[in-house]
């Protein structure tokens, strides 16, 4: 009985999206499908770039780091989320609880500062174009995007062991679908206050401060934008960026309502539900429509993918 107590003890019960069957064959339905559009979408954007030399410039370089966080931070949750909808044990392991919250935060925090590094890339295309080669230049992408990397998983991983470091006496049931940590906190027996600040900082320092920087690159572009006389002139250049600003506030505005909010240990079933809709847009529903957005919106991309599939096609032929 012992033994069985202490391996429960090592293990968390993630209560999920729905006990109905019916609703758990939906959601299985529903998940596979997002995370299939997911996976290959923002694959075929990291192959065609990669074999596409008009793609290679600091733009598509970053939206093919963009596209491996995506693949990432999908993959980090949803694989979870489907065999928990399938079977009846909902049960994770302590390690495994860790690593998912690693990978996932860790991706989420990476994913925002490649956001503010590629709105700083169309400040420089736009409003210093004379200069873009030489300021964009290769050695300072891939400074950019290995501190990016490096920064965003070093965060989670200061954030993961504040939050293992509690103590869950109360209960090992989180009310979600994948462990995340505003519900592992809240069935902490400890104070939690010092874990719930540091979630704060970060969330200042790394959400506010990126999109903070966002902002203000999207002024100046904006402002530039409208200098120019003829409407086409304008229409083309902002089309430029539209993909990008979509991503922005689908992104930034759903991680802002999970992270820079007050979390009580006492929430109700509505806010639960509420936060576990909003991880679903941030964590499943945007990794889909990326690489969606980025091929419909960009002209380089499409027309990049249409050129390779009629190139496949002919050599069929």
């Amino acid at each position: 009985m012992e033994q069985a107590n202490h391996t429960m003890s090592n293990r968390f019960f993630l209560l999920g999206l729905s006990t109905d069957p019916h609703l758990r064959v939906i959601f299985f339905i529903i998940f596979l499908i997002m995370y299939a559009i997911a996976i290959s979408g923002n694959l075929l954007i990291t192959i065609v770039v990669r074999v596409n030399p008009s793609l290679h410039s600091p733009m598509y370089f970053f939206l093919t780091n963009l596209s491996m966080i995506d693949i990432s931070l999908s993959s980090s949750v949803v694989p979870v989320i489907l065999m928990n909808t399938l079977t009846n044990d909902r049960s994770i392991s302590f390690s495994g609880c860790v690593t998912q919250i690693y990978i996932s935060f860790g991706s989420g925090a990476t994913e925002c500062i490649v956001l503010a590094v590629m709105a700083y890339d169309r400040y420089v295309a736009i409003c210093r174009p004379l200069h873009y080669s030489v300021i964009m230049n290769k050695k300072l992408c891939y400074y950019l995007s290995a501190g990016a990397w490096s920064s965003g998983f070093f965060t989670s991983l200061l954030l993961v062991n504040l939050t293992f470091r509690l103590s869950f006496c109360r209960s090992h049931y989180i009310n979600h679908y994948f462990c995340e940590i505003p519900p592992i906190i809240r069935i902490a027996c400890d104070d939690t206050f010092a874990e719930e600040l540091a979630i704060y900082i970060t969330g200042t320092f790394g959400i506010l401060c990126t999109f903070l920087l966002t902002v203000i690159s999207y002024v100046h572009v904006i402002s530039s934008i409208l200098k120019i006389r003829t409407s086409k002139g304008r229409q083309k250049t902002f089309s430029t960026c539209a993909s990008h600003l979509i991503v922005v506030t689908l992104y930034f505005g759903t991680i802002t309502f999970m992270y820079l909010r007050p979390h009580s240990k006492s929430q109700s079933h509505y806010s639960n539900e509420t936060d576990k809709v909003v991880s679903i847009l941030y964590s499943t529903v945007t990794p889909m429509l990326n690489p969606l957005i980025y091929s419909v919106r960009n002209k380089d991309v499409k027309n990049a993918i249409l050129n390779s599939s009629n190139r496949d096609s002919k050599i069929k032929k």
